[in-house]
């Protein structure tokens, strides 16, 4: 039997020569290009599918550019119009060129996984594509046998992303006020050397730039716990900040002058602060239900509407490209906002946290202890537990816990309790836990936030108690 193929919140992702094989990739390939087809049927405006161009990318994991061909051989082997990126680029660079060519793209990473994952995502007008479209790729798949044809075109997207992220950040004031170190982590992602291009400072430091497809031994992840020789090449070099970017460039994380990593929790308010009053952007404030209580606040200080999605960056996504938000994040470390592509991209944000220190001549700590003393204090934390089995529906799951919840929490009645993937518990002064199942794996997810590091703690450690007592 064959074994089924199932795209999740940002596509498909498995295991190197276990799931992710060359005859899965090519039966994803099959599948997709059967759906064009079938779609082309439909109308003759739908018909120009069939000519549009299907960009593919690919990150620098192993084999990734060798799936990235075999998929262009099945396109062009069903007559459609593929084009195989001449170089690694971030996923940004793919979502680009579908919103400039109104195509589709494919882009062959594992994102933030393990070495020995890999995965594709699909994209969009300029973002990932809806959940219909990838369940109508699993319904289209096995109709029929892979189409080969090895003559396709390949084609650079680099000086077309460049030239889009120039466009999105004065880089020339900020390689003229650039006066102290600011080390740039690539963690051997598929962004490696393009910051450089763009700013040309020997002030500009990078490290882990070469192509390593085990990654040096650390997943290609931009949170704390994989930041070591970015906190000690900050701390070495007395950098203005350290930055990070994911294997495939679409998610970033920050580390301030004194070598302290910063949430996303923390980032977003400072994202928000500064396009408010800097850029004059107006308009609804989107985030994920995982992330924190400042949006919320400065919304309302500012009297913006603000919203909570549920987790993943495609619901973000679809707010700004219908026009219903101005901006969003979500707490894996993707931002976007009004002005470019509906799509979170590392690079976009690491060019407008520069500019948001150099061009006010201040430091991360000097941002966030404004942001501190104006909406209050965070304190976020985020922990993975393991738990029996698999959570088949969110909505149930809350809805037992609920009942199963005590009157008070930190010494504090709950003031809220939202049902957005999972359950959010909020209490008197704001602090709040969500506990997220994983839905796949027997993984129960907990996000916190007080104005304490002890308080948060304590937050994470009461969870775990009520998930022994609610889920059985």
């Amino acid at each position: 039997m064959i074994d089924p193929i199932k795209f999740g919140t940002d596509g498909w992702r498995g295991v190197l020569a276990r799931d992710f094989t060359f005859e899965n990739v090519r039966r994803v390939a099959q599948a997709l290009a059967d759906f064009v087809r079938d779609e082309a049927q439909k109308t003759p405006a739908k018909r120009r599918g069939l000519t549009l161009p299907i960009w593919i990318g690919y990150d620098r994991r192993f084999q990734s550019e060798s799936f990235a061909r075999e998929i262009a051989r099945v396109l062009r082997g069903n007559r459609l119009n593929p084009y195989l990126l001449a170089e690694s680029l971030p996923t940004p660079a793919v979502s680009l060129l579908t919103h400039r060519s109104k195509g589709l793209g494919i882009m062959v990473t594992a994102s933030h996984n393990p070495a020995n994952y890999n995965g594709i995502k699909i994209k969009s007008e300029g973002r990932v594509v809806p959940d219909g479209f990838t369940r109508m790729i699993e319904a289209h798949m096995d109709k029929t046998m892979p189409a080969l044809n090895s003559d396709f075109p390949v084609k650079s997207g680099r000086d077309a992303y460049l030239q889009h992220l120039r466009s999105r950040a004065d880089v020339s004031k900020i390689s003229a006020r650039l006066r102290h170190p600011v080390v740039i982590d690539y963690l051997h992602g598929s962004s490696a050397g393009l910051l450089e291009k763009l700013i040309p400072s020997k002030n500009l430091i990078a490290i882990r730039t070469e192509r390593d497809p085990l990654f040096g031994g650390v997943n290609p992840e931009p949170i704390e716990d994989n930041l070591a020789a970015l906190v000690e090449k900050v701390r070495q070099t007395k950098a203005l900040m350290g930055l990070a970017l994911d294997g495939d460039g679409d998610r970033i994380g920050l580390v301030d002058e004194k070598g302290v990593y910063y949430t996303p929790c923390q980032i977003f308010p400072m994202i928000i602060e500064y396009l408010v009053e800097k850029k004059k952007l107006k308009g609804k404030i989107v985030q994920a239900v995982s992330m924190g209580r400042l949006p919320a606040r400065i919304a309302a200080a500012r009297n913006m509407p603000f919203e909570e999605l549920p987790v993943g960056f495609k619901h973000v996504a679809e707010k700004l490209a219908s026009g219903d938000a101005v901006m969003g994040a979500e707490e894996s470390g993707g931002y976007a906002w009004k002005g470019g592509l509906p799509e979170r991209d590392g690079l976009v944000t690491a060019l407008l946290l520069l500019e948001m220190c150099v061009t006010q001549n201040t430091t991360p700590s000097a941002l966030w202890k404004r942001i501190e003393e104006k909406y209050g204090k965070s304190a976020f934390k985020r922990l993975d537990v393991r738990i029996h089995r698999p959570v088949a529906d969110k909505a149930v799951f809350a809805t037992k816990l609920l009942k199963k919840l005590p009157k008070k929490v930190l010494g504090m009645p709950i003031k809220e309790t939202v049902q957005i993937d999972g359950l959010k518990v909020i209490v008197e002064d704001s602090s709040w836990i969500l506990m997220r199942p994983s839905g796949t794996e027997p993984v129960m997810r907990l996000y916190a936030e007080t104005d304490s590091p002890q308080k948060t703690a304590d937050l994470i450690e009461l969870a775990k108690k009520w998930l022994a007592v609610g889920h059985g």
